[in-house]
């Protein structure tokens, strides 16, 4: 028997395919309406960005508070403290939600790939987890740093590859999100709409490419029955223009680093969603109305709004997207992958059905991926 990589029937090409997928939050979660009150936010206008942003609740660490039971600011620090308590928790959490799920164990990881955005630790977080988990030394790993919100398929690109590269393997992607690790309390309108959006959540997916598919029936290979999709392919699209529309950078007056999003960003994104799709879908010879799940990255109401109407998709066709924003907020790198996850639980999926990954950040980016079962 060959020990190949499994491949797209269609093209020959080997291919990685997704074993399972893990979640995990914070332990409490908050409505708008309790975070304003927590914030002692009264100004109108914000108070109006929270509680029309199409988010109920999202998982958050809210920081501690002082003598007279206000909010105390948090430094730079204590800010980063926050995010390495947190990551490594959630994260450790997640993958071993999507280990179980795959009948796997620590042992059997023999790549980690971690993605965050929200803050920065050297040595990176793959190797405080392999540290804090027990997991293989020996195991090849990267960090993805700063990407921002769609950092989760620039990983998964790269974590697919070294699957194909290493048949018989399994690689675990990580995405760990600490959000409230990265917020600044100032009452402006600019951390007001960061603030109203995101939330703390850490999401997992083992790949592995390990035996050859249909393709290789008459070169001995047998194919494979597992149930996650094939990662057929990747599609990006830089809008340069829009480099500083989204932008994680130093506030002198704070001390910190503060997030800022263009108020444009969801029409700017979603006036270049349908090159980047229809680039990514001709590759695979395949039309828009040939997908049957879109998992589209949680970015807020305004972004989803504007993807949709541009690839003239249904709110059907969006409604994991829109209830993770609903149930969770904004968790950048990781909302695709709890989408995904929703999808798995609703039991619809079908052998031969395709679907289309996409993520949006900063640059701007746009990051789409095909899979099919």
């Amino acid at each position: 028997m060959l020990d190949l990589p499994i491949a797209d029937p269609a093209t020959g090409r080997a291919t990685a395919r997704i074993m399972s997928v893990g979640t995990a939050v914070t332990d409490q979660s908050y409505s708008q309406q309790e975070l304003l009150d927590i914030f002692d936010i009264t100004d109108p206008k914000v108070r109006s960005v929270f509680l029309n942003s199409a988010i109920e609740r999202r998982f958050l660490t809210v920081p501690p508070r002082d003598a007279d039971g206000a909010v105390r600011p948090e430094a730079q620090g204590e800010l980063l403290a926050k995010h390495k308590r947190l990551a490594l928790d959630m994260g450790a959490r997640a993958v071993r939600a999507c280990l179980e799920r795959a009948g796997l164990d620590l042992a059997d990881i023999d790549y980690l790939c971690c993605t965050t955005t929200t803050g920065f630790l050297t040595p990176g977080l793959s190797a405080h987890l392999i540290r804090e988990m027990g997991i293989l030394p020996s195991t090849s790993r990267v960090d993805v740093v700063g990407m921002g919100c769609n950092a989760g398929l620039n990983a998964l690109n790269a974590t697919s590859g070294w699957a194909v590269a290493n048949p018989g393997k399994v690689a675990v992607m990580l995405c760990v999100e600490a959000c409230s690790a990265a917020y600044v309390i100032d009452g402006t309108m600019r951390t007001a709409v960061v603030n109203s959006l995101f939330g703390d959540g850490a999401a997992a997916i083992a790949l592995t490419a390990d035996l050859a598919d249909a393709a290789y029936r008459d070169l001995g290979g047998i194919p494979s029955e597992r149930g996650g999709p094939r990662i057929l392919g990747f599609a990006s699209h830089l809008i340069t223009d829009a480099i500083g529309a989204m932008r994680y950078d130093w506030d002198d007056e704070q001390g910190k680093f503060s997030f800022y999003l263009d108020p444009h960003v969801p029409y700017v994104v979603g006036a270049h969603a349908e090159r980047v799709v229809d680039h990514l879908l001709a590759d695979a010879g395949l039309r828009r109305s040939g997908i049957a799940h879109w998992l589209v990255h949680s970015g807020g109401k305004k972004v989803i709004d504007a993807v949709r109407v541009n690839l003239r998709l249904t709110r059907h066709d969006v409604r994991h997207t829109t209830g993770v924003l609903r149930d969770y907020g904004n968790l950048s790198s990781g909302s695709f992958l709890f989408s995904y996850e929703r999808l798995l639980q609703e039991g619809t999926v079908r052998r031969g059905d395709h679907g289309v990954l996409m993520t949006m950040g900063p640059g701007s980016t746009i990051e789409t991926a095909l899979v099919q079962w």
